[in-house]
Formats: structure tokens, sequence, C-alpha cells
């Protein structure tokens, strides 16, 4: 798994800290955990000492303390054709601790459970209508969601490390504040008490960080690139900026509103209370006004009949239904005028969109990529890249699971 998500903490320190015997332990512990976690190929005990050059014993003791805890797993004996012990290859465990991401989300609730491996254990996804909802009955809703899956993995056997919950809008993560989320309604909130979870440490994060981290995280035959520019579309669009495998969070993390970047002062005024916001034009419920759908129509509905005049032109009728386009097109131009906004003060060239972008990609990408390279200042000396995210569906149920097990990564002693 790779480390990225939180903001660090800066401590003043009066003098070196004191190296003490079961701070030593817990570094190792850490250092053999990540050298299981993070190689391509499985490493045995000999292996691991090679990789962390420490002693053979010392790195023995540490992984049967890891495989008690239940944390990696020994895999059969291979032998190599050499002499001696046949090596025991190791792994993540599965299915013993795991890691829960929640979402709220405007319409629909989710959950999902993985474990140490990347696999889903459990999810459920609730749709919904959650704008200008109420706080209390949405999350006590998901609480039960969430307490009715810890239930049935702890009955399997699992163990449930914490939970992170994914809310659209300006989240403090220090504080557990939810200052606001315009497309909910809801501001000035302390969501964690309301899930009512009792002892599961919960804490929460904006839902397009989360989504990054999944992406980053990969699980497709296509990486990651080490920096981009993740942008989340649904009703609310959210965007991350990720330099160098590691979320860039501003001053309080709450950077990445691309969805209240202005596009055109004189347009509609926006949930946020501004008029021309990137939302009202590129946003799920614009496109499908754009093209004659009701407001909550399934994103499906637009796939299909964007096809469905994709198709029309190909047989040679000019006088197709253009209602798909009229909604595709101004997205497209209004989404490209944001990014070449974010690239122009970013610098960073690829573009990863994740959502209902994804799907509608297709679509989106001839006039996304016209608007960046006419104003992209550096586009005829750069490679601007537009690519659909390959996490999959309600990513940041993914990467607010990943993040709770890379706290279990971080300090594996806790777990001895």
């Amino acid at each position: 798994m790779t480390t990225a998500g939180t903001a660090r903490e800066t401590t003043t320190r009066t003098g070196p800290a004191a190296a003490r015997q079961h701070t030593l332990r817990e570094r190792n512990l850490e250092l053999i955990a990540r050298a299981v976690f993070e190689v391509p190929e499985p490493l045995s005990r000999a292996g691991l000492a090679a990789a962390t050059g420490l002693a053979r014993a010392t790195v023995s003791t540490l992984v049967d303390q890891l495989v008690a805890a239940r944390l990696v797993r020994e895999l059969p004996a291979v032998n190599g054709g050499r002499a001696g012990r046949p090596a025991v290859p190791l792994v993540p465990a599965p299915r013993s601790v795991v890691g829960l991401g929640l979402e709220v989300n405007v319409d629909y609730l989710g959950a999902r459970v993985l474990d140490l491996t990347g696999d889903v254990v459990a999810e459920r996804v609730v749709p919904g209508a959650f704008h200008d909802s109420d706080p209390t009955a949405v999350l006590r809703r998901l609480g039960d969601l969430a307490r009715e899956m810890s239930d049935g993995v702890a009955a399997a056997g699992m163990t449930v490390a914490g939970a992170r919950l994914a809310l659209p809008g300006l989240v403090d993560p220090r504080t557990g504040l939810l200052e606001v989320a315009p497309n909910l309604g809801w501001s000035s909130l302390e969501p964690v008490p309301l899930l009512g979870l009792g002892e599961t440490e919960v804490r929460i994060a904006n839902e397009a960080k989360l989504a990054a981290l999944a992406e980053l995280a990969g699980g497709s035959d296509v990486a990651a690139p080490d920096s981009f520019i993740f942008v989340s579309g649904d009703v609310g669009i959210g965007a991350a900026i990720v330099v160098d495998r590691e979320l860039f969070l501003g001053e309080r993390g709450w950077n990445g509103e691309i969805g209240h970047v202005v596009v055109d002062p004189a347009g509609p005024r926006c949930s946020c209370g501004a008029f021309g916001c990137l939302e009202q034009y590129a946003g799920k419920v614009a496109m499908m006004r754009a093209a004659g759908l009701p407001p909550d129509a399934p994103l499906a509905s637009l796939v299909t009949q964007l096809a469905d005049g994709d198709a029309a032109l190909r047989a040679g009728d000019r006088a197709a239904p253009t209602a798909g386009d009229r909604a595709a097109l101004p997205a497209g131009r209004a989404l490209g005028s944001a990014l070449a906004d974010f690239v122009n003060l970013f610098d960073v060239a690829t573009i990863v969109l994740g959502g209902a972008y994804t799907e509608l990609l297709p679509w989106l990408r001839a006039d996304v990529e016209a608007v960046l390279a006419d104003r992209v200042l550096a586009a005829p000396f750069v490679d601007l890249e537009v690519r659909a995210a390959q996490a999959g569906p309600h990513a940041a149920l993914t990467g607010g699971a990943r993040q709770v097990l890379q706290a279990v990564l971080a300090d594996p002693a806790a777990w001895v």
C-alpha cells in the first residue's frame, strides 16, 4: 500500500528524543510490515533480512509476532532447488484486520470493507436524495448500515480497525468538524457522534481526497502517475492534487474545491451562493437538465442518449437528437476552463477524471483537451494528459478503508 493522506503535524522539540528499546522494536516492526506489504513478490524471512538489513534472528522474531497478530500470513514453503530449509513466503493476511470506508453523498450512502490484501470483503451502496437533508437522520441511517456490516465481518472472525467517513465539502480532520457541504445543505457539524458507532474509531475526510488515494493505490494494469490532479464528478465536483505520490493539502486541507471555481460570472447561482460555478455546467444535475433528463435520472440514461446520438451520426443522420451533445459540450468546455486554471497554478500535467466523468469521458475529452491546449500557458512544451480513473465506482469508500489500514501498517506494534 502507498502511504498518503493526512496533514503532517509540526512538533517543537527541546532536545533529541531518547532512543528506547521498545521504540526500536516498534520501528523495526513497521519496517518489516512495510516490506511485506509493499514488495511486488512475496519475500521470505531471509529475503526480508536482505531487504531491510536486519539480522535474520530479529526478522524471524518480528515476523512471528506479525503472524500471531494476524497482520501477516505464511504461504506454503517453497523449495527453490537449493540446499537447506525451504523458504516460506510472507504476504498480507486476508480477512483478518479490515478497514471500513463510509460515505454520504448527495444521491447515495455507502459502506465498504477492505482487508489487508486490498480485497473488498463487503459493501453496500444505498441510493437516496440527500440534498438539504437532516444530518441527524442521514448519519444515523449510515451508522446503522455500518454497524450491520461491522457485525457481519466480526461474526466471520475479522476485526474492524476503524472507519473513515467521506463527505463532499470542507472538513477539518483535526477537529472532526464538517464546516460546510453546500450540496447536502450541512454546515458547522460534528458528524462522527451522530453515526452512533460507539468504540469504533471514525475520522472524517473529504470525498475527493479519499478517492484520489484509492486511485494512487492502483489495482489496475494502468499505474497511477506520481503526480496528477484528480477530479471527482457527481452532483458536486471535488478535486485533489497529488504531488510525488503525496496529497497536497494546503494549510487546512481545504483545497481542491474545483466545483466552485467560477467559469462564468454571469451564470446561474450555485448552492454555495456564488454565480457561474463549474457545478452549474458540469455537475451531474446540470448535465441531466441540459440533456432534457430528470435531475435524478441514472447516469446510464445520459450515456445511452449520447451513444445513440453517436450511432445516428455514424449512420448519416445529421438530424439526430442532440440533447446529449447539448449536455456534454458545455460541460466539457466548462470543465476544461476550470482545469486549465488548476494546471496553470500547480504545474501538474496529468488529469484523472473520476466519478461520473469516467463514463462520460468519451464525450467530454475533445472539449476538455481543446480548452487545455488553448488556455494552459505551458501546453506547447508539455504533454498534457486526460485519463479516466481506474479505482472504480465510489472510490472514496476504497480510499477511506485503505487509509484505515495504512494506520495499522504505520503502527503494527499496537496490534502485536
